[in-house]
């Protein structure tokens, strides 16, 4: 938040012990020696002996030149990936987990009672190559540690009825990721037949705070289906039915499932939402149904005036304490001081600030240290950064008696490292500190924390386009800079409000430009947290939806505050739309949320200045 009247810029088990060896490769064998006659029956005849073709391999993207094309991995355990590969342009990055061994896998068309060699590269620890489905001894090679890049291979000889295969990679439970690369099937190509239609009558059933059940009609000529969740594949099953697990309590997920074959697979079916049961004890149970949240500005002044604490109206459900700020970008030591006399006369003391807090608390309101803001740019660029935040953030919340932090890291505070492509896997040094930072927070005041986000537009939906310097490099790194973070905490985020104001055009979900000012950027940019997104239009890569309760639209108070004023009709519509499915104009929500908390203005203090239009809005649409 700019704390100028206005702003000028723009903006684990473990597998049992055996030996690691490749089995012989007996198709291969053969297959040279019938060459190797047939080169010499030739020469026999005085013909000049034909050079041996490479045998065509079965798989699809045995490379992985063409992304995740062809393959299907468990849980999104699945990527590829630039770096480490063995030939070509990239490889195979799986992630088991504690409740999955990472699986990828394809299924292959091919002929009965005939002969087939698999191979493949891997790398890593615990990684498996094999077929299953052979109609004779299913098969697989292994190894438990491959420092460097390590052929796999095996063989086998499908049954009399056998036309298809699944040919199958996958590390171990709880193991560190593996990567693969140049998978290979040769012997005779099979017939792929047609491809099955989408599944039919999709329906969700029981749920729990963690996992819903799903099913559907089965495909004529299907051999397996796959199941998305908010666009990712969550799982893959043989049958009509699957449980999602690893879910977030009292969250609204949308399912869909495709039908496959050797032929490939079919259309999604129609979606389904479900929403998990309320686990309890969430982050911001305590806060109203709706909820109104503005920033105090509580170290400086402006054009606005100075409000004191205890001037504030009882619309203000979340007061944000603007702004605690660090003794320099990277230090980590963050400072929080009232604004001082000479610029601020009717500043309170310091007592008589403390009450003011212990006493809206008292009322049942949540008073933030909000940190960075326009000039505090906060960079934990080292451990002993991130360990300095935690200590002086924890501080200040027990000094005044604070109720939590609101991150509002603007500028250049966030931005990912080249090579750093996956807000589900961040490595950049900035970002996974302020994650480990929030986590330690978190752990330390329980349950009772509040922590709440304000990041620009350019940080979080920009990231539906661009995210960080991109695959090539060149883009600005700060693209989608924040989705690491809201998604790491995202089972801890009380609040997310981004700042729907200051900010230049972005696409929305139709992929079209919005403009800020009118309830369409605000309709479109909330149905984009509220749905879910592709991230950098990686559909591997899907950014899950918030839940409802999660969510506020960020707005400026009144034209002085900020660019993208949205004067109080244009407000109403919004809301309409969004909680009742009205009023939306052109664009199309992808969901109708009655349950979503509220506003977020800059600020309290030019809300009074504006006679309090915002807060008498909102009182009078939310009574």
């Amino acid at each position: 938040m700019d704390r100028s009247p206005r702003f000028p810029r723009h903006p684990s088990r473990r597998p049992s012990r055996r030996r690691s060896r490749p089995a012989a490769p007996l198709a291969a064998l053969i297959a040279a020696l019938a060459l190797l006659a047939s080169a010499l029956a030739g020469t026999a005849a005085g013909a000049a002996a034909p050079e041996a073709a490479a045998a065509p391999n079965l798989l699809r993207n045995g490379g992985i030149e063409a992304g995740l094309d062809g393959w299907s991995c468990t849980a999104g355990s699945g990527s590829a990936v630039s770096s480490p590969v063995r030939t070509g342009a990239s490889a195979l990055k799986v992630q088991p987990s504690g409740g999955d061994r990472g699986e990828c896998s394809q299924t292959v068309p091919v002929r009965p009672d005939s002969q087939y060699a698999l191979s493949g590269w891997v790398q890593g620890s615990y990684a498996y190559l094999g077929a299953r489905g052979t109609g004779t001894t299913d098969v697989s090679d292994w190894t438990s540690s491959a420092t460097a890049w390590t052929e796999l291979g095996t063989s086998f000889t499908t049954g009399p009825d056998t036309t298809s295969v699944t040919v199958y990679t996958h590390g171990w439970y709880g193991q560190p990721a593996y990567h693969a690369d140049d998978l290979t099937l040769t012997g005779p190509g099979g017939d792929p037949g047609t491809v099955p239609a989408a599944p039919a009558g999709l329906s969700a059933g029981s749920t729990t705070a963690t996992s819903v059940s799903l099913s559907w009609s089965a495909s004529s000529g299907a051999t397996g289906y796959t199941v998305y969740r908010d666009g990712t594949r969550a799982t893959s099953v043989t049958g009509t039915s699957a449980t999602v697990t690893g879910l977030t309590p009292a969250t609204s997920y949308r399912f869909e499932v495709t039908a496959t074959n050797a032929a490939g697979e079919s259309a999604k079916s129609a979606a389904v939402s479900a929403t998990t049961r309320d686990g309890g004890g969430g982050p911001g149970n305590t806060l109203p149904e709706h909820a109104l949240v503005g920033y105090l500005h509580t170290t400086f002044a402006n054009g606005s005036g100075y409000t004191r604490l205890a001037d504030v109206p009882d619309s203000w459900d979340v007061i944000n304490l603007a702004f605690g700020e660090p003794t320099s970008p990277t230090s980590g030591d963050i400072r929080f001081r009232l604004c001082p006399q000479a610029e601020c006369p009717n500043v309170e003391s310091e007592a008589e600030f403390k009450a003011a807090i212990a006493a809206k608390r008292a009322a049942g309101k949540k008073v933030l240290l909000s940190i960075g803001g326009q000039n505090g740019q906060v960079q934990l660029t080292s451990t002993a950064a991130r360990d300095a935040f935690v200590r002086s953030v924890g501080g200040i919340i027990d000094e005044y008696g604070l109720d939590g932090v609101d991150i509002d890291f603007e500028g250049h505070s966030l931005s990912l490292d080249n090579g750093d492509t996956d807000f589900r896997n961040p490595t950049t040094p900035v970002i996974v500190n302020l994650i480990s930072a929030l986590k330690s927070l978190k752990a330390k005041y329980g349950e009772s924390f509040v922590l709440t986000m304000a990041p620009e537009t350019f940080f979080v939906q920009m990231g539906y386009q661009f995210y960080g310097t991109g695959q090539w490099g060149g883009q600005d790194p700060r693209c989608g800079a924040y989705l690491p973070v809201i998604h790491a905490l995202r089972d801890s985020l009380t609040l997310l409000h981004v700042q729907d104001y200051n900010s230049g055009p972005i696409m929305g979900l139709d992929d079209q430009y919005h403009t800020m000012g009118g309830a369409d950027f605000h309709i479109a940019m909330t149905d984009m947290l509220l749905t879910g997104f592709p991230v950098a239009g990686n559909t591997d890569h899907f950014f899950p939806a918030l839940r409802p309760g999660q969510v506020a639209i960020g707005m400026p108070a009144s034209p002085q505050a900020g660019n993208g004023y949205t004067t109080p009709g244009e407000v109403t519509k919004a809301l309409d739309c969004l909680t009742k499915g009205a009023d939306c104009g052109s664009y199309r929500t992808h969901g109708t949320w009655p349950g979503m908390r509220g506003l977020m203005t800059w600020s309290i203090n030019w809300d009074r200045f504006n006679s309090r239009e915002f807060s008498r809005n909102f009182d009078s649409y939310w009574p």
